[in-house]
C-alpha cells in the first residue's frame, strides 16, 4: 500500500488484482516523505521508483509484536500489523494511523476483479507449492483457506470506505482516471509483476466451476458483486 503526501492519495492494495504491479508503477510518483510498504523480495526489482520506506511507525493503536518472535529475537515481519503500515492493510486501520484530516482530504482508491475469475487466480496461487494439487472443487470446501478478503480492505460495513474502486479488467484506463483525480496527467507504465503461477490464461474461468462452486462465490462475495456490478 502507499500513502502519498506528495500527491495526496492513498492506495489500498488488494489480493490477486495486479496490486503489486500497480504499487510498482505508483512508486515512481512518490516523494521522500511518502509511505511505501514492502512486498516479496523477488518482486522488488519491478519497482519503477522509490523502494519501501516510512512504513515502520509507532502508534498507540499499533498491535504488539507477537510474544514468541520477541522471545526468539526474530525480526518484525513486514506483512504483520506490528510494523505499522503493511501490505494488505484495511482502510479502517490506515485511517487510524494517518488521522482524520489526511484520510478525509486524500483521494483513496483500490482495485478489484470479477470474483469468479479472482477465485481461480487465488486457487492457483494458494496451491502452487503443493506436491499434489487439489481440485478446485476440493479447494473450495474450506472457506477459511479459500476466502479472499478484498472487500474488508476497501469496504466499511456494507459500503465503500474509499473514493474509487478500479477494475482489474480495464486496469490502465481506470488508473489513468485515478491519477487525473490527483492532478497527474502523465501515463505510467504498469509492469508485469507477481503473476499467478501455473494458470493457463487461455482457459476461461467458467471451465473450473460447477453449480455448487459458482454459488459459493456468489454467496461469499455478495457485497462486492452488488456494489461493483460483477456477474458470472
Amino acid at each position: 500500500m502507499i500513502v502519498s503526501h506528495e500527491h495526496k492519495f492513498i492506495f489500498l492494495k488488494t489480493i490477486k488484482t495486479a496490486g503489486t504491479a500497480i504499487e510498482a508503477a505508483l512508486s515512481q510518483l512518490c516523494g521522500p516523505s511518502d509511505v511505501i510498504t514492502p512486498y516479496r523480495e523477488k518482486s522488488e526489482k519491478d519497482r519503477k521508483g522509490l523502494g519501501p520506506q516510512n512504513y515502520r511507525i509507532e502508534h498507540p493503536l499499533k498491535p504488539e509484536r507477537p510474544l514468541l518472535r520477541k522471545i526468539l529475537m526474530r525480526p518484525e515481519r513486514y506483512y504483520h500489523p506490528s510494523v505499522g503500515f503493511y501490505e494488505h492493510m484495511p482502510a479502517e486501520r490506515v485511517r487510524e494511523f494517518v488521522g482524520e484530516d489526511v484520510w478525509r482530504s486524500y483521494f483513496k482508491f483500490a482495485f478489484d476483479r470479477n470474483p469468479w475469475d479472482r477465485q481461480i487466480s487465488w486457487y492457483f496461487y494458494k496451491t502452487k507449492s503443493k506436491l499434489w494439487q487439489p481440485s478446485f472443487d476440493r479447494f473450495m470446501n474450506s472457506r477459511k483457506r479459500a476466502y479472499v478478503w478484498n472487500f474488508d480492505i476497501y469496504g466499511d460495513g456494507t459500503g465503500l470506505a474509499v473514493d474509487y474502486v478500479g477494475r482489474y479488467e480495464h486496469l490502465d484506463e481506470d488508473l489513468c482516471t485515478i491519477l487525473k483525480q490527483v492532478g497527474i496527467t502523465e501515463r505510467i507504465e504498469i509492469p508485469l509483476s507477481n503473476p499467478t503461477p501455473t494458470r493457463d490464461h487461455s482457459v476461461g474461468y467458467h471451465a473450473y466451476y460447477n453449480a455448487r462452486t459458482r454459488d459459493l462465490v456468489a454467496d461469499w462475495y455478495a457485497r462486492e458483486i452488488k456494489i461493483l456490478g460483477y456477474a458470472y
